[in-house]
C-alpha cells in the first residue's frame, strides 16, 4: 500500500517563519498556487481513503485536490502551545530556559501547554497503523511534522526527525508491503 503524504499549501505565518501548528489559519494565495500545480501530479491515481487534519489550511488544500475526505485528529501539527504565533528568535527572547531545554530534548521535552515531537510520534504511528490493512492507496493531507514523522517510522527512529525537509504544496509517499515500510519518493512526483 501507499500512503500519499501532501503537506498543505503555505499559510501567512509559514511566511513570517512564525510557528503555527494549532494556530487554525488558512492557505495564502501563494498556498493556493503550490496545491493547484500537485492536481496534475495526481490526477489519475485512485484513492480508496482520503483524510486530512482538521486545520483549515488542511481541509482547504485536501478540497483543492479530492472529493470526499475524513477528518483524522492524528493528523494534526504538533503543537507548539506557549511557542504559538512566534519566531523562534521571540521564542528565545521570550521563553529562553523552555526554549534551551527544547534544543536539548526536542524528542521528549513537551512544550508548555503544548505537546512533544514524541507525542506527534506516537499519533502518526497510531494514523499508520489504522490505515495500513485497511487501503491500497491513501491521501493524507496534513503538516511538516507529520510527514517527518512518518518518515521517522521508516527507521522506527524519531531521533530521524530533522534529517527531513518537507516542502509546501509536496507529495511525500511511504510504502508498506507486509510490514515492511520504505520512502518511495519524497517533495516530489509521486
Amino acid at each position: 500500500m501507499d500512503i500519499i503524504f501532501v503537506r498543505h499549501g503555505r499559510t501567512s505565518i509559514n511566511q513570517q517563519g512564525r510557528y503555527g501548528g494549532v494556530l487554525d489559519t488558512d492557505i495564502s494565495d501563494a498556498g493556493i498556487a503550490e496545491i493547484k500545480r500537485l492536481t496534475g501530479r495526481l490526477k489519475g491515481t485512485a484513492f480508496d481513503g482520503v483524510y486530512t487534519s482538521p486545520l483549515r489550511r488542511a481541509i482547504r488544500t485536501v478540497e483543492l485536490l479530492a472529493g470526499d475526505y475524513r477528518i483524522d485528529e492524528r493528523l494534526k501539527e504538533m503543537n507548539f502551545g506557549v511557542f504559538e504565533g512566534l519566531t523562534y528568535e521571540e521564542i528565545c527572547e521570550r521563553y529562553p530556559e523552555e526554549s534551551h531545554k527544547w534544543a536539548r530534548d526536542f524528542v521528549h521535552y513537551r512544550l508548555p501547554d503544548g505537546e512533544s515531537v514524541r507525542d506527534v510520534y506516537e499519533r502518526t504511528k497510531a494514523f499508520v497503523r489504522a490505515v495500513k490493512d485497511k487501503h491500497d492507496n491513501v491521501l493524507a493531507v496534513t503538516h511538516g511534522g507529520v510527514i517527518r514523522c512518518a518518515l521517522s517510522l521508516v527507521f522506527d527512529n524519531i531521533e530521524f526527525f530533522y534529517k527531513f525537509k518537507i516542502d509546501h504544496g509536496s507529495i511525500t509517499v511511504v510504502s508498506i508491503e507486509k510490514d515492511f515500510m520504505y520512502i518511495k519518493s519524497m517533495n516530489g512526483v509521486y
